[in-house]
């Protein structure tokens, strides 16, 4: 199993970053299995804790039900429902007790580009539950039982060759699992709780990706991971792209269903939760470190988006002190 090992992140912020790492004897970058050993090797206090891993969570209910977080959003997975958690997402698991499934662990690196880049590994943005049906569900777990096989075993393999039959057999697994379904309804699981928080915040809807819009919309969306603590402006991300606001706002709307000043406002707003609910530095510390002037700005933009002011917030999520 993948051994969870804490990495110091900026100074004051205290979600507990996990990098991979391969059990012993094991390929480095891909681990496979069961929910049933999951709750066997890890604790449980430890998997209900937010964290922000920097590797893929790849899972699929087998029976029961399973609720899980990721970024403010709670959710009810039902049998067959999948959930696909990318890094840098903060998640954090419900009782996993009664439920059974799978679970894949990889690093974007282990993949070569071609498949990450067909598979949109770096979409950080899409619906994080499927429900894939008939066909579609039959491809994507055959994909997946391949894998799990191959995992516990060499096969009489060299270790060499094994890790590239692994490669190839995780990446047919995610490119079907790109093309997946999202249930109806902004990404939430049949019968699931929904969204508690932050509905719809950075997500964009499910669908076959998009038009000639499509290339402007990745550039925009990836200078605004890069940007979104120093430039809220939608004219600034046109100057360095090479576009006009309007062709921004306009590729962000047919990708998202928001313009592209909404958009980088979500952005600021996920992170401003991010750091309120699972860090301990005040407002005004966020406040710098997102690129707003001062406290006072910060606490006004972040009403306006939320309803709420920023230590309301942290109190409502994590409770009084």
């Amino acid at each position: 199993m993948v051994k969870k090992r804490h990495t110091a992140q900026d100074a004051g912020e205290s979600i507990p970053a996990v990098a991979f790492a391969a059990p012993a004897g094991r390929p480095a970058g891909v681990e496979v299995l069961t929910l049933a050993e999951l709750r066997e090797r890890a604790d449980a206090c430890a998997l209900a804790v937010p964290h922000r891993p920097d590797f893929h969570h790849l899972l699929v209910v087998d029976e029961g039900r399973l609720r899980h977080t990721v970024d403010f959003r709670k959710y009810e997975l039902s049998v067959n429902d999948w959930m696909w958690v990318r890094p840098g997402q903060v998640h954090h698991f419900g009782n996993l007790s009664g439920v059974e499934g799978r679970l894949v662990l990889f690093e974007s690196g282990f993949l070569d580009p071609a498949t990450a880049a067909a598979a949109r590994l770096e979409d950080w943005f899409g619906p994080a539950v499927h429900h894939p049906e008939g066909e579609q569900a039959r491809a994507v777990d055959c994909a997946l039982r391949h894998l799990h096989e191959e995992f516990g075993a060499l096969r009489g393999l060299p270790l060499e060759m094994h890790i590239e039959v692994l490669r190839h057999l995780l990446a047919v697994l995610v490119l079907r699992a790109s093309r997946m379904s999202a249930p109806a309804g902004g990404g939430e699981a049949r019968g699931g709780a929904g969204a508690v928080r932050g509905e719809g915040e950075g997500r964009a809807p499910d669908g076959d990706g998009v038009c000639e819009a499509s290339e402007t919309f990745l550039r925009f969306r990836d200078a605004v991971e890069r940007g979104f603590t120093r430039s809220r402006r939608v004219e600034d991300y046109a100057r360095q792209l090479g576009y006009s606001p309007r062709t921004l706002s306009r590729a962000t709307a047919a990708a998202t269903g928001v313009g592209a000043k909404e958009f980088i406002d979500r952005r600021v707003v996920l992170e401003a939760k991010r750091l309120l609910a699972h860090g301990d530095q005040t407002a005004a510390r966020i406040a710098v470190r997102l690129g707003f002037a001062d406290a006072a700005n910060f606490a006004k933009f972040f009403q306006h988006r939320t309803g709420s002011t920023p230590i309301s917030f942290r109190t409502e999520v994590r409770g009084p002190a």
